[in-house]
Parts: structure tokens; sequence; C-alpha cells
């Protein structure tokens, strides 16, 4: 069948809530698509930072279907050795003692949140997050994100969430009330146009946390698992959280998510208060051990770091010979946005549909900038053939 054939089935069955683009996805290797024309894509967007280890990475493919053929599902009710692997994996290598398995990254903000109110105590609810972040699509994580565009049409949204001005501390301590519980923020914002926080605002926000007794919850689910050069973003950023929630990448494809924390504040929940149906599934978490081990094998993150060098060197280039479009780059490890100005915030979406029609795969993030996250084994040619394509589609458009 065509693309157009499988649009056609689609369209007739699906709700309308995504905008897509008009091919079939049938087939992945590394960096690389196939839709069900036959067309090749170079995919810088990695199904939006989640296919981190390329598409069917030959290891998590193996390791998925072993685990397929011995178990797939028997619950929480039960122990079962991949998400204990994961578990004690994530342990080691981070700073918590504990953690939650859930299916996705609003999954287990929802549980961050739940957390840090049971936590803290009757009366202690609130939670300040940024303008401009983003935590998910259920009700609760919709009201955490600061961007009202998300917030239409669902009101009244859940109570408890204020949104301080971004970059600013002060602001932050201005919102905190007898009644805040915690602060929430991601510590490179991925969806309103790659804005990193930079160490000292983290810092600042780490020292409020301490000063009033509040939690601090890092958003990791964009950012965590090799993305910005080390396993965690926030360890590169001198500022340790509290609670910390993962997902995208974690699996590979697959879904799952993880909420991690230290003994104190985990020994907050107990037995009912809080459970996941699907969470920690044994074949997701079977992926996801693999997924871990193959990012903490020796020279994995070093060679992020290297790539990314790499790309945004390219793409200071690009910015440097195409002024009127473009103003520079920002971003940290593999997640970069291409920083447009104000005429080319006005071909932001024909840039994407051109590139896509010449076989490369990104998005127009926050309405400011091109937004690159490639599969973290992105090679330097792959990286060298987008940057041709990009300049080709800007030649035209100039």
């Amino acid at each position: 069948m065509s693309n157009d054939e499988w649009a056609t089935r689609g369209n007739g069955v699906f709700i309308g809530t995504y905008s897509r683009f008009p091919a079939a996805m049938v087939k992945g290797r590394g960096c690389r698509l196939w839709d069900a024309d036959g067309k090749e894509y170079l995919d810088f967007l990695a199904g939006i930072a989640v296919c981190s280890l390329g598409h069917c990475h030959p290891q998590v493919t193996e390791a998925i279907c072993r685990q397929a053929g011995a178990l797939v599902h028997v619950s929480n009710l039960f122990h079962t050795p991949p998400q204990i692997e994961l578990a004690e994996l994530l342990v080691a290598h981070s700073f918590a003692d504990r953690v939650f398995m859930a299916n996705s990254g609003a999954e287990v903000n929802e549980a961050a949140i739940k957390l840090a109110r049971i936590h803290s105590g009757p009366g202690k609810y609130e939670i300040i997050s940024l303008e401009g972040s983003f935590h998910g699509r259920t009700l609760a994580a919709v009201a955490a994100t600061g961007q009202p565009r998300f917030h239409q049409g669902f009101e009244p949204l859940p109570q408890g969430f204020v949104h301080a001005p971004f970059g600013d501390p002060r602001a932050i301590e201005a919102l905190i009330t007898p009644r805040t519980c915690a602060i929430l923020c991601e510590p490179l914002q991925g969806e309103s146009g790659v804005r990193p926080l930079e160490p000292d605002y983290l810092l600042a926000i780490r020292e409020l946390c301490n000063r009033y007794g509040l939690l601090l919850i890092f958003d990791e689910v964009q950012t965590g698992l090799g993305r910005t050069g080390t396993l965690f973003a926030h360890e590169q950023l001198g500022v340790t959280p509290d609670i910390m929630t993962l997902a995208k990448a974690l699996g590979n494809g697959l879904p799952i998510g993880a909420m991690l924390t230290t003994e104190t504040i985990a020994a907050s929940l107990t037995v009912g208060t809080h459970a996941s149906t699907f969470g920690g599934n044994p074949v997701a978490a079977a992926a996801a051990v693999e997924v871990l081990r193959i990012m903490l094998a020796d020279g994995f993150l070093e060679s992020v770091r290297d790539k990314s060098r790499y790309l945004v060197d390219k793409l200071e280039g690009v910015a440097a010979r195409y002024p009127h479009l473009a103003t520079g780059v920002r971003g940290r490890g593999l997640l970069l946005g291409l920083v447009l100005t104000e005429k080319g915030i006005e071909q932001g979406m024909a840039i994407v549909q051109r590139l896509f029609e010449r076989g490369v795969l990104i998005n127009f993030a926050g309405n400011r900038v091109l937004r690159f996250v490639p599969p973290l084994v992105v090679s330097r040619e792959e990286i060298d053939q987008l940057i041709v394509r990009l300049c080709l589609v800007l030649d035209e458009l100039a």
C-alpha cells in the first residue's frame, strides 16, 4: 500500500489530534527511515528525542525479542527481573535511591507531583514551574506546563500550579507561599524553543528550595539519557534535584518512564498511594536495560559530546551564511536549535516542509527555532548531509 492509501485509512478512523506529514513510515535503521512509497529519510527528530540509539538498534531489538519470548506482562503485583535490573542501573548511576516506573513522561511527572504533595504534607500543594515549560498532556501535567496554548479548552485546570517568568530567580521567590511544596523545571526547555537554563539560574533555584524547604523536581524527560552529552543534563550543571523524571529515550521507542528520588522522600509513597498497571513492563524494561548498558559503555557519552561540537560548528556556519534567516545556535549536546530571525520565523514551517520533501526530518520548536535532535549514534557524514540539504532549502527561500 502507498502513503496515500495508508493516510486515507488512518484519517478515516483516528481522532484528528495530530497534523501528520503525508508519509507512512514502515521501516527504520539507525538514523534512516523509509516510507510506504520507498522514500528514504535522514532522521534528525528521532521520534522527538526518543530513538536515541537509532531505529531498530540490533542489541535493543534482540533484548526485546528475547524478553517477549519469555514473559510480556504479569502486573506489578509480582517482581520481574528486567524491572529490577533497570531500577538498579538507574540508582547506581544517579543521585537517587528509589525508582517508580510508568509508561510516559506525563505519567512520571504526575507521579512526581503526587509525591511532592504527599511528602510535603497537608496544606502544601502548590508547585511553581516556569513560563515556556512543557510537562505533558494529562490534566495535571498540562496545568504545570507554562504555555497557555496547551491550556485552552480544558479549563478549569487542576489548582495548585503557578508559572514564574523564565530566567529570574527573584520572580520565583515572589511566588513562594506557605502553600508551596516544590519547584518543577526542565534543565533545558525543549518544546518552547530549545532554551537552556544557565547553571547560575539553576543554582539559585536550588538555593530557594533549600531556604524555603521545598522539593526541586527536574523534568529530564527530553534532556535525560545522554541527550545533552552526560547521562542526565543536571550532571553538567552542578545542581542535584530531589526528584527526577525520565522517559522518551529510556526505552528507545518502547513506552516507559521512571521517577527517581531519595530514600527519605520515597518513603512518603506507601502501598496503595500510587500505581501503574503497565509501568516497568518486562519487555519495555528489558529494552531500557540494554539502552543504559550501551550508553554507559566507555566512550559513548564522549562521542555524543564530540558530535555535538561538530553539529554546533556546522549550524553556526549556516547562521553565518544566512544572517537574514538565522542568528545562531543554542542548546546542549544533541538537543540543538538554530535560532531564526523574524524573517526566518515566517519561513520556519516552510523550511521544515521543504526539508521533509528533500528527505530530512526536523521540526520547528517554540515558533522560534529549527530543532535538531538526531539519534545519538548519528555520524559526521550524516550531519554533513543534513547541512547540505538545509543550505539547499535556505538558498531556495532566500
